[in-house]
């Protein structure tokens, strides 16, 4: 049991390195905008191209955050919604920066390669033995291999844990952000390592440093740095409260919503929340009756505005939906997710006059911003109906990729180029998502389909 413990443990370790596989991603404009209006300071301050930076929200509950590949940071909701303030969010993105500057996702890809040989030539060795009649020396062979490739993995990983701890303290100093939030958050680890009864004495079996050990490394850099008295930004607070309890409203269970925001807060972030929650159990009037009273507050605010288009729309009344939406877009400087939202409102009308309108709102959306399946998915709708089949294809061959279906992104791939002038920046379009879902077929075992 120990044995295939340790190997379980080790092919987890391996496994982590993609992370994001198996999870989804939540889109939403003002989150993101206000993560990246958190983060600025922070990529400024580490030397980063603020261009090539992004924050991703990961649909999951848990409290984690991690890097993997490139400038691109991954943040649970589940951190956000424990968070108290934005300033203990900084902290972690702070620390997640110092992953990137190191390099490390790069290199715990191969320290998981070397633990990952070390391991399997333990396997094939004990594997031998075992067949050969020696039953126990092989099972020790395994075991002795296993522990030795965990050690090393897990040793490199604390290294890298606490080099990255003192950079994020880096430049958060270098930002002007107090390290307090840093600090709360470490804490906030620690006892939950308390509640789930993690022993606190040996760090030999973990991937990062004692909590305790970090804390008191941290509390003397950040309690001696000129920023520790810092106040956050009372603005930049209360987007981080608002886009919080979106989200909560948006991921729990609408029941849980309204305990923790009784109709008794009358608070933004709990009118907000209790928003989403009368939405997800199909009371749109209660629902609207919330966004109403934020508008009446704020009537120009673009993503109360959005929220109310998207109740009307979602609610079965889409040409109600359109004034709000557009109103939406305009405020909000046309940000592409916003965009779609509109053009599927326009669509959702069955108004053909309304088509012309949402061919533009989409293809605007999608050139700002291609990573939105649903804005290429409706554009191919719309595609359709025009009688431009070829680039229906396209579009639902850009779909396909970002839904994470390579068979039928080469499919449809494939049927675009047949029908698009060859050589133009849409035949090559087709031929670029051709090319990399073949490859992804062939990753996964697959078999490339004769051209």
């Amino acid at each position: 049991m120990v044995l295939r413990l340790a190997l379980v443990t080790l092919l987890s370790l391996v496994l982590a390195v993609r992370p994001v596989a198996a999870q989804s991603i939540l889109r939403d404009a003002e989150t993101e905008t206000l993560l990246n209006d958190m983060a600025a300071p922070l990529v400024e301050a580490a030397g980063l191209e603020p261009n090539g930076f992004e924050i991703v929200l990961v649909s999951d509950t848990s409290i984690n955050a991690f890097v993997a590949g490139g400038q691109r940071v991954f943040i649970h909701s589940g951190l956000i919604m424990a968070a108290d303030n934005a300033n203990e969010v900084q902290g972690v993105i702070a620390h997640e920066i110092g992953h990137v500057t190191g390099g490390h996702s790069i290199a715990i890809q191969d320290a998981a390669g070397n633990a990952g040989g070390i391991s399997l030539l333990s396997l094939l060795l004990g594997a031998a033995a075992i067949a050969a009649g020696a039953g126990e020396a092989g099972l020790a062979v395994l075991s002795a291999g296993s522990r030795a490739a965990l050690g090393n993995f897990l040793a490199f990983s604390r290294t890298q844990e606490a080099t990255t701890d003192l950079a994020g303290a880096q430049y958060l100093s270098a930002a002007g952000i107090s390290g307090r939030g840093s600090l709360a958050f470490f804490r906030r680890l620690q006892n939950l390592e308390y509640r789930l009864n993690i022993p606190q004495d040996n760090s030999y079996n973990r991937t990062h440093p004692l909590t305790g050990e970090r804390l008191a490394i941290l509390e003397e850099l950040y309690q001696n740095d000129p920023a520790w008295n810092a106040e956050t930004d009372s603005e930049l607070e209360a987007r981080f409260q608002r886009a919080r309890a979106k989200l909560i409203g948006f991921v729990q269970q609408p029941e849980q919503t309204l305990i923790n925001y009784p109709e008794s807060d009358t608070s933004v972030p709990a009118r907000y929340a209790r928003a989403y929650a009368w939405h997800k159990q199909a009371f749109p009037d209660r629902a609207l009756a919330e966004v109403d009273s934020l508008l009446a507050g704020a009537p120009d605010d673009a993503y109360f505005l959005e929220l109310r288009g998207q109740i009307l729309l979602e609610s079965g009344r889409p040409d109600e939906a359109l004034a709000d939406l557009r109103m939406a877009l305009a405020n909000s400087r046309n940000h592409p997710l916003i965009a779609s939202l509109f053009g599927h409102a326009l669509i959702a009308t069955e108004d053909e006059e309304h088509l012309v309108e949402a061919r533009r709102v989409l293809r605007t959306a999608v050139q700002r911003d291609n990573r939105n399946p649903f804005a290429w998915r409706r554009l191919g709708y719309i595609y359709s109906q025009e009688g431009d089949i070829a680039r229906a294809y396209l579009a639902t061959a850009e779909y396909a990729t970002l839904a994470g279906s390579p068979q039928e992104a080469l499919v449809n791939a494939r049927q675009a180029m047949q029908g698009i002038p060859q050589g133009t920046p849409d035949w090559l379009r087709a031929q670029d998502i051709a090319l990399i879902a073949e490859s992804v077929i062939e990753e996964r075992g697959g078999r490339r389909r004769n051209r």
